[in-house]
């Protein structure tokens, strides 16, 4: 069975193609530019091909993809797609898990879009284009927010007046969920149990840090919106709130002007003033600049702090990972978190740590807490809940 895993965005669609029988992907790429003028990449059998085309909307990229997918002989008809998985950002707590599409699905899905304007509109729009290219063939959409709603009210409630939540769904949610459930799975293949507590660490550009109970979300970093908790490449992450109106006195800006700010032009980049991107940034350190200095010291610290809450949190710690693109690829990062973690009994191996983008145990034999680099697999996990539905309908 073949799967589609489709992550769209609002000028951008991206791809895997997934042979659910031995869980391989026969292609991916990404459709970007959509509505501006238009290209895409396709990978595919060790190759790439890229061409600048005319993208109006999703439906011209979806309807080009599967044009591609029979003139590249990557599948050989169509009728060989039998499931189209959707990352949606926000379910709010209206869903809990991945679902079938159907016309009560979008209905709901339509009527909690203002929770992520930026995406789960353009989400939206990848599904109906789905819908209409292959009518025959079942959609389902997988939220970043599902995994995160086995939290308890004490953990997802603010406190703010209560008829916030009440009236408006003012409350945490998280996201990064499908990544942290990928992460789950696969520590309960190495441990062999589910009976463990695992501090999951999805550091990329954005970043959060999950605490997990035999399987089950007890906190999550990320808020009512993804803006919160750890410092992350261009987000602030947790701030006092009472800054913003002085800011805005004195900078002559509105509150958009604000959240622009504090969503795209602070964390690493912010303090440092170099780049969001943490190579850049090592490369700094290790050249001893000032502010990437004071930039890591701070982006490590605000890591192990909330790795230090989750392990009181749960009472200890069986193990942790780190995912994304800096965790999974950043020794330095990783050395320094656990550094600051060796009160709790946490010691790495510094030659197994070298690892980049590969599963591994890097803590020593003697660490109290096992520490793990899991590379994670979003689009994998994605297809996995459509194959389980789809047998299941």
């Amino acid at each position: 069975m073949k799967i589609i895993s489709i992550n769209a965005g609002s000028s951008s669609l991206k791809f895997s193609l997934i042979n659910m029988e031995d869980e391989s992907v026969i292609a991916s790429g990404v459709f970007e530019r959509i509505g501006i003028d238009g290209s895409y990449t396709i990978k595919f059998n060790g190759e790439k091909y890229t061409e600048n085309v005319n993208l109006s909307n999703h439906n011209d990229a979806v309807n080009i993809l599967l044009e591609k997918l029979i003139s590249l002989n990557i599948v050989n008809s169509l009728e060989e797609i039998e499931g189209v998985g959707h990352r949606v950002v926000q379910g709010k707590d209206v869903f809990d898990k991945t679902v079938i599409v159907d016309n009560e699905v979008m209905e709901k899905l339509e009527s909690i879009k203002h929770f992520a304007p930026l995406h789960n509109p353009a989400n939206m729009l990848g599904i109906e284009a789905f819908q209409k290219a292959l009518p025959n063939v079942p959609n389902t959409v997988v939220f970043d927010t599902a995994f995160h709603q086995t939290m308890k009210p004490e953990t997802y409630l603010y406190p703010v007046p209560y008829e916030w939540y009440e009236k408006y769904g003012i409350r945490k949610y998280g996201a990064h969920g499908t990544s942290h459930r990928y992460i789950t799975e696969t520590m309960n293949q190495i441990l062999n149990t589910d009976n463990f507590k695992l501090i999951s660490c999805h550091i990329g550009n954005g970043a959060s840090i999950t605490a997990i109970e035999n399987g089950i979300c007890v906190d999550t970093s990320m808020g009512f919106t993804p803006l919160a908790g750890v410092m992350m490449g261009t987000r602030s992450g947790d701030i006092d709130p009472s800054l913003i109106p002085p800011v805005m006195e004195s900078e002559h800006k509105n509150i958009d002007d604000i959240i622009n700010d504090l969503n795209k032009n602070s964390g690493v980049l912010g303090l440092s003033g170099i780049s969001s991107d943490m190579r850049d940034l090592e490369t700094a350190y290790e050249n001893g600049n000032e502010r990437a200095i004071l930039t890591m010291k701070k982006y490590v610290r605000r890591i192990t702090d909330y790795i230090a809450q989750y392990y009181v949190l749960l009472g200890g710690a069986t193990a942790i990972a780190f995912t994304a693109g800096v965790g999974e690829n950043s020794p330095l990062i990783r050395k320094m978190v656990c550094d600051n973690l060796k009160c709790l009994g946490v010691q790495i191996d510094e030659e197994k740590n070298k690892v980049r983008g590969k599963q591994t145990c890097i803590s020593t034999d003697d660490s109290k807490i096992k520490v793990y680099v899991i590379p994670t697999d979003e689009e994998l996990m994605i297809a996995r809940d459509t194959l389980n539905l789809i047998k299941n309908a």
